[in-house]
């Protein structure tokens, strides 16, 4: 068995000036006012259209990130709609070979710290389940049928693509306090990427969840 910490890896990001020009572009459909596009312009437009609480026009552009973390938070996760989702399948994935290491993997929990007692009653279910699995494999089970023994910790790979707009919408609620602490693992350092990369979108939700993104990153580092 397998204990890893859960991340994210962005696979499509548009270009960032191009992203830019084509959102203003958008945007100023609205206003016929395209005469007013220069080369500089986009930033400080889109910065006002968003104050101004006209988000559709962020819809124009898409973002895909592969989240690896646990069943229980991609439970969560999915019930964004307005979104399109590929996720590993316990159905045809048989963790007794050899590409998956011969072993299931699992989400380290980031509200227990290793070597506390309920880190340690949790690594223990982890490692039963584990051997309940192998153990139905042996006697001939399928996967798709072994797998109803696998834990929510099991780690699970989901690609999720959705445009701008609702990916702020998803950070939004999922990066508060008030969120499951995994999936908050999960938002909070893909928010500080964003911020890095898309600050004209994310600037101002960055400013929000700064303090609890700074927490969240010493937390994970100190569990390490």
């Amino acid at each position: 068995m397998k204990v890893i910490a859960p991340y994210h890896e962005i696979l499509y990001l548009p270009d960032g000036d191009q992203l830019l020009q084509n959102l203003e572009l958008a945007g100023r459909t609205c206003y016929k006012s395209e005469d007013k596009i220069t080369k500089d312009s986009a930033a400080g437009f889109l910065r006002r259209i968003m104050a101004s609480g006209h988000h559709s026009v962020i819809e124009h552009a898409s973002l895909t990130v592969r989240f690896i973390c646990d069943r229980g938070v991609t439970h969560e996760l999915v019930r964004h709609r307005l979104a399109a989702y590929s996720q590993e399948s316990t159905r045809y994935a048989n963790y007794s070979k050899d590409k998956f290491g011969s072993e299931i993997t699992v989400i380290r929990p980031i509200f227990w710290k290793p070597g506390a007692k309920a880190y340690i009653a949790w690594e223990r279910a982890m490692q039963q389940a584990e051997d309940a699995y192998f153990e139905l494999l042996n006697q001939g089970a399928r996967p798709q049928e072994a797998r109803s023994v696998l834990p929510n910790s099991l780690k699970t790979e989901i690609v999720m693509t959705a445009n701008l707009r609702e990916w702020r919408h998803v950070i939004s609620l999922r990066a508060q306090k008030a969120a499951h602490p995994q999936i908050r693992e999960i938002m909070l350092p893909l928010l500080v990427e964003l911020k890095e990369k898309m600050p004209v979108v994310f600037d101002d939700l960055f400013e929000k969840f700064e303090d609890a993104a700074a927490e969240m990153a010493a937390k994970r580092k100190s569990w390490a």
